[in-house]
This record gives structure tokens, sequence and C-alpha cells, in this order.
């Protein structure tokens, strides 16, 4: 019988999840204690989850507050978010899921290791993937005027330049007031006239019911369902709300609503990062099992809505749980994702788009250093869902210390990287982190000597540079 047994079901509210009625700005580390006492008979299954694959707001806020000479104040800092928005050059499979692991040892301490598991789905072009259907829900309210209100447009354009022949597009307009500015549009290729000019229309004013907008959008959704479609909801908003019903906890109910339908979520952040409401939007797209995103420019909007535009959209896996059976002894210290737990049904499972990996970094501990060896045992194994057939799939990676040990390193050195990356940024932003900030940039000098050229590691270190 395998580790994962059936879909992940649960709530953000375990011992791993969010904990008080503001959703948590910033994850703290995760700790699993198996206790004081050292048991080193019985071995440990974990349930892990990263979080939506694409929900990577903040470390795009991160970077636009540093390199601006901003505050991380107003920042709400993600580690999992990190993880999700810097590539990985895993090697994807033909179809289904490939999942790969390595183990670093530190060098330093017997008892502490490094492992770093990928969940890769399939490359995917433009052309390849399946119709969409979209329903974007835009804040027209006051707050969106100037900046904002012009990203949106940005971002909406972006996304019809990749639109095809056989997609379909609704939008709803919202402030205090309600509008539908386009009902199941056909498309007729790239950059389709009319949707053009339904964003053209599209401007601002008035105070923000953003519960009222996602309900209108959601109605839209489920009265234009389109099977055999990629079915999403694209909310664009400073995430502000303060009129009607502004409970995170309610609004976020509507995007929760959708997931049963398939009805997918997408949450775009726009504006400037000092004055972007990040947890609202984080909360209402958590429940909506989909992507928050944060654009600042509109560079972030081409390479979000056009270079990625398939990742963010297209869903190649849905419910993807990952268990880990940890050795006896072992004890996770450390945890990039957003949830862990001995119990699978505190942790949500998370849908992974095509093009992409979700990655868990994990420092582990021991307290029987003498019992570990090259033979010791490791397993992991993934499950999800094909979202085309409904059809359960799994897989299992059964390996020892030693051949994990021996695998490439170069993706372990950069998650490494990016992890203290993140972890630096949060106690910088308590006003701390000279002994992290360091840290940081000893982990992403040692991966960039295996990858010299690698443009996220290079930026990770321009913003290291400025704290």
């Amino acid at each position: 019988m395998g580790l994962v047994q059936a879909v992940f079901l649960g709530c953000t509210n375990g011992s791993y999840g969010y904990t008080d009625e503001d959703w948590v700005p910033d994850e703290p580390e995760r700790v699993h204690d198996t206790g004081e006492s050292c048991d080193d008979t019985v071995a440990t299954d974990l349930f892990l989850s990263p979080d939506d694959s694409n929900s990577m707001s903040s470390p795009v806020q991160a970077r636009v507050a540093v390199l601006g000479g901003g505050s991380l104040d107003s920042v709400n800092l993600r580690t999992y978010e990190f993880m999700n928005y810097y590539g990985w050059d895993y090697e994807p499979p033909a179809s289904g899921l490939a999942l790969s692991a390595a183990l670093k040892p530190d060098p330093k301490d017997d008892s502490r290791f490094v492992l770093q598991i990928g969940v890769t789905s399939p490359s995917r072009t433009n052309a390849e993937r399946g119709p969409l259907n979209l329903v974007f829900s835009v804040d027209r309210s006051g707050s969106m005027d100037g900046q904002p209100i012009s990203l949106v447009k940005t971002s909406i354009r972006s996304m019809a330049s990749q639109l095809r022949s056989g997609d379909t597009v609704s939008m709803v307009g919202w402030s205090d007031q309600r509008a539908i500015l386009l009902e199941g549009l056909a498309v007729t290729g790239p950059s389709d006239p009319t949707l053009l000019d339904a964003v053209e229309s599209i401007n601002a004013g008035g105070a923000t019911d953003l519960e009222a907008g996602l309900e209108m959008a959601y109605g839209l959704a489920e009265d234009g369902f389109r099977q055999g479609s990629t079915n999403r909801v694209v909310l664009l908003s400073d995430g502000g709300a303060n009129l009607g019903e502004t409970s995170a906890e309610l609004i976020a109910l509507h995007a929760q609503d959708g997931d049963d339908d398939t009805i997918y979520m997408v949450g775009v952040g726009v504006g400037e990062a000092g004055d972007y409401h990040d947890s609202l939007m984080d909360a209402v797209t958590d429940a909506g099992k989909g992507a928050a995103l944060f654009i600042p420019d509109d560079a972030e909007a081409t390479l979000v809505f056009e270079d990625r535009f398939v990742n963010t959209m297209d869903v190649a896996a849905r419910d993807v749980g990952l268990a880990l059976r940890l050795p006896p002894g072992f004890e996770v210290e450390r945890f990039s994702g957003e949830e862990m737990s001995e119990n699978r049904a505190e942790v949500d499972a998370q849908h992974l788009a095509p093009n992409d990996t979700m990655v868990f970094h994990l420092h582990l501990k021991t307290c029987a250093p003498e019992m570990v060896s090259d033979e010791t045992e490791l397993e992991i194994e993934i499950d999800w869902i094909d979202p085309s057939t409904g059809a359960a799939s799994d897989l299992r990676l059964e390996s020892t210390f030693g051949a994990l040990a021996a695998e490439d390193q170069d993706m372990l050195l950069k998650g490494k990287a990016v992890f203290a990356y993140a972890e630096a940024l949060k106690t910088r932003k308590n006003g701390q982190g000279a002994s992290t900030v360091s840290e940081a940039r000893e982990a992403v000098e040692e991966a960039l000597t295996a990858r010299p050229s690698d443009p996220d590691l290079l930026e990770i270190q321009d913003v290291l540079d400025r704290l």
C-alpha cells in the first residue's frame, strides 16, 4: 500500500497553515517536532503542500521595494512564492508528472541534511494547449485610477495577444456598481478587436465592492461553463475592499465555490508594492485554488501573460499531493512550502501548470546521526488527477541517501539560495538579518559556481547587495 492513498483534503488552519484573522502576513519557518526524546525506531510519514505552483506575488513586491529604494514593511513574504517564481531546469516528462530528488549532507554537521524534491509537468506550447474560457473581474474603483488601471489594461492586452480561435472571454467591471462588459465572446484569434475595445472602455471611480464583483464574475463563469475548456476567473485589483462584504473569509467563499465545477482562479494584483493589499488577494486566490500574482509594470505583465501565458492559464495536473517518509530519528527543521502535517486531512492538494515544477526544499535533522549511512532509505510519493479525464495517477520514488547525494546538485544549490534569500528578506524586514543576509549571499555564490549565468541568481544577488 502506498503512502498516498487518497486525494488530500483539508483547510489552511492546521498546524502549519494560516492561524490568525489577518491570514498571516509573513509565513514562519515550518518546524516539525517529533518530540524531545529520540525515536530512532519508527519512520515518520509527512504530507506536504507548496501552495499553487503559480502563486508568486511576494518576490516581485520585494524586488520592486528593495531596488526602488523603498521599505519591506508592507510586503508580505512567503517563501513558497519565491520557490514558485524562479525557474527550475528539471527534465519534463512526456506525459503525467516526473518526480526527482537530491540530498546534500551538511559538511559541518553530520546530523543535518538538505533535501530538495521536484514535481515536474510536461512541456506545452500555446498552440498545444486546450481551449480557455476566461472571465475577467475588473476593479474599477477610485483607488484604481492612474497606474493601477493602466496596468490592468496592459495585463489584459497581453493575455489577449495569446488567445486563439476557440477561446471564450467575458468581462465584469465593478466599483460600487457592477456591469457586464462582455459575455461569452468567442474570440477570433490573438488580440480580438471586440475584446480590446472593451479593455479601452475601462475607467476608474467609486467605492470598492470586491465581494459583489466576484459574485457576478463567478455567476458568469458558472452560467457559461464550458466542458472541455479550462475555465478561469481572472480577478484584477489592488486588493482593496471598502464596500459590501469585506471579510476575507466570506469573499473567499465565492472563489472556493468554483472549484467544485473546476473553475480555477488567477488573482492579479496591480499598483505600487507599498499600496497593494496583498493579504486579502492571497486569501481569495488561496480559497479559489489559483495563483496570486503581482504586476508592478508593463515588463512584468509581458513576462507573466505572454512569455508564461500557458504556465499561468493552463492546468497540467489537479490536486497534486506529496507524501514523504523520513527514516527513524529524522525531523524537518525548515520547509519552503505552505503546509506540512502527519495528517493528510490538514494539507491541501494543489494544481500544477504545464512547463512548471513544484519545488519542496527541506532542511532535515536526525537525532541519531550514527545510524545514517549511504544505505539509509527515503520514500517519496505523489498523486494527482488528470484535468481532462479525471483519472487518478500516482508515482513513487524509493531511494537511499547515498543515491540521492550522488544526484546532480545544481537545482538543490539554487533552491538553497532562493530559500536563504526569502528568509533573509524576512529577517531584514523585522529589523534584523545581518547574519541571514550574509548566509544568503554565500548560498547564492555557491549556486553561481554551478550556474554562473543564471538570471534568477543574478537578480537575487542584486537585491541582496541593496539590503
